[in-house]
């Protein structure tokens, strides 16, 4: 059975830093692209920042420039550092991965729990 936890949110002031953490557990054949989603608006999930294997990131506009996505391949674990927060990334973000499993041939996408940030101003 495969676990995504997540730690690290909380609350920050306007300006201030979070970094969200993320570890796989599991019987893991193989780890695929890695990505931090979060609650947007009308509940749907937007993609905030994705890494793949290698390390290429892709970042959603709001982001740009404030958060860093970084994984450890070793570790199965994949963070998000926050900076320069701002009331509009307060919502709850959850980590997600591409998994391969000895139960399943193909890859599945697997999701956190969810860890809530909130920005004050």
């Amino acid at each position: 059975q495969v676990q995504l936890v997540e730690s690290g949110g909380g609350t920050a002031q306007h300006g201030g830093s979070l970094r969200l953490s993320c570890e796989i557990s599991g019987d893991i054949v193989s780890l695929d692209d890695m990505a931090w989603y979060r609650t947007g608006p009308e509940n749907a999930r937007e993609l905030v920042a994705s890494i793949t294997p290698a390390g290429t990131t892709t970042y959603m506009d709001a982001v740009k420039g404030r958060f860093t996505i970084s994984r450890d391949n070793a570790k199965k674990t994949v963070s998000l550092q926050m900076n320069n927060l701002n009331s509009e990334d307060t919502t709850v973000y959850y980590c997600s991965a591409r998994i391969k499993t000895r139960q399943s041939p193909d890859y599945r996408t697997y999701w956190g729990q969810g860890t809530q940030v909130i920005v004050s101003p």
